[in-house]
């Protein structure tokens, strides 16, 4: 992998990343809906690629909180602007959304809010209360912002119990100061570490990473071990895609073979599900990890649910609690 590009380069696009925009209704009427229900998807505004695929098979990545963010991230479409309020029934139009698309599992994330006290936790909790409240079956994976690590804010979320807490590492420690804008690499393996000490089981963690932007292999290793030390269970591996010429350049194209070696050493050091090639993000058929009904996942059974009164630790400081 070579060093990161001068702003004014930018490298073709091989073959294997030009897609064929697929004809389907099920397109139309994604979008009609989104409309319909005034929602955002990262899919429009974070320009992903897949986006054609995923609306044409009735699915997509709802963003809660609006569509501007408070970061100016290199990598990252999203608009950098002061963000509105919060729209109190922006929870109930994405529930309904969730049932009217009969999505099995929904992918929900968010603009950061740092202009917001808890960093918009609040608004993630009540938006996972109102999905499961109308689609009960449903399985929800929520892909968050840091929370500037604050504790009270990851409680929000983790209280309404979603089944897969996704927070993206999105590149390697030396790269991070560049790529994320006031993110920390540390901060970041933080907030996944403190889910998992939330109690063994209980919420599936997920991170993702993106390849291309000047990171070497050693680095890329380092940074998926670390990801293991914090207990991480499923990672995704993509191609990162420069939005425009505003944005941070491609530094490298990973070939697909690249992609299949670097999910085989990602099994290989533990995850329980990887997903690894040119074409992948954090939602990207995130529907193709299962969770498993037995061991890890101790959750599965309804009845194994937490309640009020149950103990758990609290997090960061290894001390139970009573819900």
């Amino acid at each position: 992998m070579s060093e990161t590009l001068p702003l004014h380069k930018r490298k073709r696009i091989p073959e294997w990343l030009r897609l064929k925009l697929p004809r389907s209704s099920a397109f139309t009427k994604t979008r009609g809906l989104l409309e319909e229900l005034d929602l955002n998807t990262v899919c429009e505004s974070a320009k992903c690629p897949n986006h054609w695929e995923c609306w044409s098979k009735g699915t997509a990545t709802f963003m809660i909180a609006g569509d501007r963010c408070t970061r100016a991230c290199g990598f990252c479409a999203v608009s950098t602007a002061k963000p509105l309020p919060l729209e109190s029934d922006e929870p109930t139009r994405v529930a309904e959304a969730t049932f009217r698309m009969k999505l099995k599992h929904v992918v929900i994330t968010a603009v950061a809010r740092d202009d917001l006290k808890d960093g918009g936790a609040t608004h993630f909790q009540e938006t996972i209360e109102a999905v499961r409240r109308r689609n009960p079956e449903i399985v929800i994976e929520v892909l968050v912002p840091d929370f500037l690590d604050k504790d009270e804010s990851l409680q929000k979320v983790l209280d309404a119990w979603p089944e897969i807490f996704n927070h993206n590492m999105e590149t390697v420690r030396r790269l991070t100061p560049q790529v994320r804008s006031r993110a920390a690499y540390d901060r970041s393996l933080s907030v996944l570490r403190k889910v998992k000490e939330r109690g063994v089981g209980i919420i599936h963690t997920k991170s993702g990473i993106m390849l291309g932007l000047g990171e070497t292999e050693e680095e890329l290793f380092e940074t998926m071990r670390d990801l293991r030390n914090a207990r991480c269970d499923i990672l995704t591996l993509g191609q990162y895609l420069q939005p425009s010429l505003c944005h941070l350049p491609v530094a490298e194209y990973i070939s697909p073979e690249k992609f299949d070696e670097y999910g085989e050493v990602a099994r290989e050091m533990g995850f329980m599900h990887v997903a690894s090639g040119p074409m992948v993000r954090s939602s990207y058929h995130a529907d193709e990890f299962k969770l498993p009904h037995s061991g890890d996942n101790f959750y599965a059974d309804e009845s194994k649910l937490p309640h009020p009164g149950d103990n758990f630790f609290k997090l960061g400081t290894g001390k139970s609690f009573q819900a």
